[in-house]
């Protein structure tokens, strides 16, 4: 069931949760900004390998299932993810639909990605698009992960195109990435 809430933020009724069309409230479409925004920033952690703002994205006891690489807590999660994003120059995450059910503080939502790796050696690429299946939880008016599942639905390995060397501004997986020296505002936020 999904409550219903009134102009007041008062619960007014309860209806059965669906993906159909439905008149939102102004509480419903505050979540689901927050839920996507949750997301995104997930993206841009993980392509930045900034491990610290990854961590804060998930509940202190959320679990994290991606496959059989991974399986187990957030603290294990994070701390897995230097050793698999080391095989990699740069990742890049891109999210496209997302579909979020809420139900007061908890929500789930289908997220669906495409994820690009470029291997070390710059000839090879890897890209996953999949699913991830999630369970979130509103903690202290805050959204963050609660269960995390990834869904692969197709990959392909292949030869990269040579990144240009024309002077274009590339990106890095790290602090030296060009965001942090064009956008003071997220400099601030790099831990």
């Amino acid at each position: 069931m999904i409550r219903q809430y009134g102009r007041l933020g008062k619960r007014e009724s309860l209806m059965p949760a669906s993906l159909a069309p439905h008149p939102m409230t102004v509480d419903e479409m505050l979540d689901k900004a927050a839920l996507e925004q949750l997301n995104f920033t997930y993206c841009h952690a993980v392509d930045r390998q900034d491990y610290a703002l990854v961590r804060s994205l998930y509940h202190d006891d959320a679990t994290d299932d991606h496959g059989p690489m991974f399986r187990g807590s957030a603290d294990g999660y994070v701390a897995w993810l230097p050793t698999i994003l080391s095989k990699w120059q740069l990742s890049a995450h891109r999210l496209t639909n997302m579909l979020f059910l809420v139900d007061g503080d908890a929500a789930e939502g289908e997220v669906c990605f495409t994820a690009y790796h470029r291997h070390r050696d710059g000839e090879r690429e890897w890209v996953a698009h999949g699913r991830y299946l999630d369970r979130y939880a509103k903690r202290d008016g805050i959204w963050r992960y609660a269960h995390r599942t990834v869904v692969l639905d197709w990959n392909e390995k292949r030869a990269s195109v040579p990144r240009p060397t024309d002077g274009t501004l590339l990106g890095a997986p790290d602090a030296n990435d060009p965001i942090y020296a064009q956008l003071p505002m997220f400099a601030g936020q790099r831990a």
